[in-house]
């Protein structure tokens, strides 16, 4: 058959099966990470978070959100700071993530895209998001807007991440909270509801199968390109 494909290795091509997309499940509850990103004391961002987090945790999610405050900014500090240290174990702790934003001036805050450039492609050779699932939402102080979603989605694919269908985006944020920072019953809180509802079942769907499908033909003939590489030089000295 791959007389007909003259430029592919056939060492490292793999057969899609099925069979190995049937693990067996883990049976620890769902691990989830939640961003968000707004510093302010009444942030309407973090009220989504947790919200969200709320929510979760019914749908037997175990959570944890990431305070950014004294987050440095990227290249501002060196890896080894605590906060950097702590978001970067919680990102390969987490199975899933949440990534919420305000919108400013027509994008997602610099607070939440801090966090995310902190998070690294990969660090030797584990990769810190890669095959988690993805949920973003964002809040607008004005109309309805997804600048700050679609951005998201963007870094989401960037991070090798599974960002599910679903997304929320709440508008006039100031009018869907009480004052106790608790969203009221809308519209809005049904989509939260709706996205994390989604985010577990595809988290569930996934973390047990994530090491296949994000296994690429490309990573393995360059692995495999590079330990040949190294058994000659191995043979040559």
């Amino acid at each position: 058959m791959l007389r007909s494909l003259p430029n592919v290795d056939g060492d490292c091509i793999d057969m899609p099966s099925i069979e190995r997309l049937c693990a067996t499940p883990s049976t620890h509850p769902p691990r989830i990470l939640l961003l968000y990103g707004s510093l302010r004391e009444r942030s309407y961002s973090r009220f989504l978070t947790q919200e969200a987090e709320r929510l979760l945790n019914y749908f037997g999610a175990e959570t944890r959100i990431f305070d950014p405050t004294d987050l440095p900014l990227p290249d501002g500090a060196e890896v080894g700071h605590p906060k950097v240290q702590e978001l970067r174990d919680l990102s390969l702790w987490s199975e899933g993530q949440v990534w919420t934003s305000p919108e400013r001036h027509g994008a997602m805050s610099a607070v939440i895209k801090a966090q995310i450039d902190w998070i690294p492609l990969s660090v030797g050779a584990v990769r810190p998001t890669q095959g988690r699932t993805l949920a973003v939402m964002q809040v607008s102080g004005g109309s309805q807007s997804f600048n700050a979603v679609n951005q998201m989605r963007v870094l989401g694919r960037w991070m090798r991440m599974v960002t599910i269908p679903n997304q929320s985006s709440v508008a006039k944020a100031f009018q869907e909270f009480n004052e106790a920072g608790r969203m009221k019953p809308s519209a809005f809180y049904d989509r939260v509801v709706d996205v994390m509802e989604e985010l577990v079942k595809f988290t569930l769907l996934i973390r047990d199968v994530s090491p296949y499908l994000t296994d690429r033909y490309s990573e393995r003939k360059e692995s495999g390109e590079a330990l040949i590489q190294r058994v000659n030089l191995s043979a040559a000295t």
